[in-house]
């Protein structure tokens, strides 16, 4: 099935359809190119698209580093749980949230309720690579930003595990990357079609 390529419209309607009125969520480590594969499939879907941290400063007037300056992480995190459970609600449409939201127990369980969660996982070095382009990341504001980095994904991947769908992003094509992810929405609905009991 290559839907990323040459999309074939039956099949794509036929996945919108599946999908119904939930919200596809995308959840991952700073980096893991959550907005930019989430752009991709909501264009592929014929869905509309939400950023939970464009969202943020949206409603607060303040970019993300601001608010870390002056309210700290808790308020932060407060302002995004509200946020993304607002948005996932607000299906169906594709949404990408910031790397520490699906570590909220409130916004995993509106994700898992109103939702398919798509993990897009990376390795260290992928995310580093990445990061490195965007300076004003303020979990990253210290000396040895990689420790950091592997802190997040020793505290974050085992909670990111729980996600309905993971897909190994790389120094790949990002049609590639939406074409994977568009194939496992797939799968997993098919699969969870199979095994709903009969009405």
């Amino acid at each position: 099935m290559n839907l990323a390529t040459q999309p074939a419209e039956d099949t794509l309607a036929a996945l919108r359809k599946q999908i119904g009125k939930r919200s596809i969520v995308f959840i991952g480590l700073m980096g893991a190119g959550k907005t930019a594969i989430g752009r991709k499939v909501a264009q592929a879907l014929g869905l509309p698209f939400a950023d939970s941290d464009h969202e943020i400063e949206t409603v607060s007037r303040m970019t993300i580093p601001e608010l870390f300056e002056r309210y700290g992480e808790p308020e932060f995190r407060a302002l995004e749980e509200r946020v993304v459970v607002r948005l996932v609600r607000d299906g169906p449409q594709v949404v990408s949230t910031g790397g520490g939201a699906f570590m909220n127990a409130h916004a995993r369980s509106a994700i898992a309720e109103h939702g398919i969660s798509v993990w897009l996982k990376a390795d260290i070095d992928t995310l580093m690579l990445r990061v490195a382009k965007k300076p004003n990341r303020p979990l990253l504001k210290n000396p040895d930003p990689r420790a950091v980095m592997e802190r997040l994904m020793a505290e974050r991947y085992p909670v990111y595990a729980l996600a309905d769908i993971t897909v190994q992003t790389r120094d790949a094509r990002r049609e590639l990357i939406t074409e994977e992810v568009l194939e496992s929405l797939a799968a997993h609905l098919a699969a969870v079609h199979d095994t709903a009991p009969e009405a």
